[in-house]
Parts: structure tokens; sequence; C-alpha cells
């Protein structure tokens, strides 16, 4: 668990000075606001994604999602643009021969986070102003 932490910092302070690796191709589902970089002192691929909004772009997610020990990671800040109603973010992942399906609400800005073990994909979108209105697109994140 200390590996997960102590990469993850080290992978954020690499994209802050700018010594970040260049992106890599993704599947035709993901976004080009993904990039991929690998922490050389294990084998933890942390992939950062997001802004994906809501289809009238009133809220955005953006996050962060790698895998150690065999459970996916995923940290996620949610931002409202607009006061009054809430933006909404999706998670729906396959494991156990199944797709699942969570979702969390806010309103301004919010952080969350999630660990799955065993889960083979995950995939994300945004709505705002109601669980199922104005949702955006369907994005991979692992």
């Amino acid at each position: 668990m200390r590996k997960s932490f102590a990469a993850a910092a080290l992978v954020g302070s690499m994209a802050l000075t700018g010594l970040a690796l260049a992106p890599t191709a993704q599947a035709a589902t993901q976004s080009q606001a993904q990039s991929q970089a690998t922490v050389s002192a294990g084998t933890i691929t942390i992939v950062n994604w997001g802004k994906f909004f809501s289809s009238d772009r009133k809220a955005y997610t953006t996050g962060r999602t790698w895998k150690s020990g065999g459970v996916v990671h995923t940290t996620w800040h949610g931002f409202d643009k607009v006061g009054g109603k809430k933006g909404w973010v999706w998670f729906e992942y396959y494991k156990n021969g199944g797709w699942h399906k969570f979702n969390r609400s806010w309103d301004g800005k919010f952080t969350g986070g999630f660990n799955l073990k065993g889960a083979k994909k995950v995939y994300t979108f945004t709505c705002w102003a109601g669980k199922f209105d104005n949702c955006g697109r369907k994005f991979r994140i692992y």
C-alpha cells in the first residue's frame, strides 16, 4: 500500500515539474485527455484521466487510476460550474463475469475514491442536474 502512495506521489511530482512521460496510445473509447506514466520503482501504471464533461459542460470529473496487488485504485475530483444543482459521476466496472455500476453526487467541488479487487475494466461518465440528466460520453479509465 505504501508503494502505491509513493508511486502516486512520484508521478504527481513528475507531472508538476514537466518530467511526466508522453501520452501513449489508448483505446478508441478513451479521451486524448488521458495520459499514462509508468513508475520505474515498480510495476505500477498510473493513468491520469479527465476532464470528462457532462453533455451541457456544466460539470466535469478528472482523476487517476492505477492497479496494485490485484486491486484497482481510483481517486477522482468532481467540479460543478453552476451552483444550485448537483453533478453526478458514474462508474461502471466488469468483475466476476458481470457489469456493475455505482454513482456519487456533489455540489461545487468534491474529491472521492474507491478500490475494486478483481476488476477487469472500469468506465466513467459525468451527468449534471440529475442522476440521468445531461450525461456526457462514457470513457474507459482502466
